[in-house]
């Protein structure tokens, strides 16, 4: 049986479960941009701040799927 997605209560305030994935996949691809941007790889993307919209996208899309449940 699928779970249905469930509020996150903090202090308070109750965060819709995709709220706290988008977070979670920012946050994450702002670290991987940073690494990106440590070794000098960003320079071979065309338009880096689109690479930086997708990989938040991407992030976005695995904590949805498997860590927040959805």
């Amino acid at each position: 049986m699928m779970d249905f997605p469930r509020e996150f209560f903090i202090g308070g305030v109750y965060l819709p479960p995709l709220l706290v994935a988008a977070l979670m996949g920012v946050i994450a691809a702002s670290l991987t941009v940073s690494q990106l941007n440590k070794y000098r790889l960003s320079r071979y993307f065309f338009y880096p701040p689109l690479v930086y919209v997708a990989i938040a996208v991407i992030y976005t899309g695995i904590f949805g799927t498997y860590v927040v449940k959805v």
